[in-house]
């Protein structure tokens, strides 16, 4: 699973031969969640409102480069 992103304590990850929807993990020492490359919603797991809005910020500012990182990964 290939660290994509680092931010403070967040690591944000995708793994290849994964499943749909299409998605990106985020993870801190105490929270992980799934988070969805189409709307940017939390789809499974929670984190702290603060490092959800990064990470959905940082999403949908690099999102081109996530989309074809799923490709890669998982076409």
């Amino acid at each position: 699973m290939p660290t994509i992103y680092r931010f403070g304590n967040a690591k944000f990850t995708m793994y290849g031969k994964d499943y749909n929807p299409p998605h990106f993990h985020v993870g801190t020492p105490d929270f992980a969640a799934m988070i969805s490359l189409e709307t940017f919603e939390i789809i499974s797991g929670n984190l702290p409102r603060q490092t959800y809005e990064m990470a959905k910020a940082w999403a949908m500012e690099h999102s081109t480069e996530l989309w074809a990182l799923w490709n890669e990964l998982n076409g």
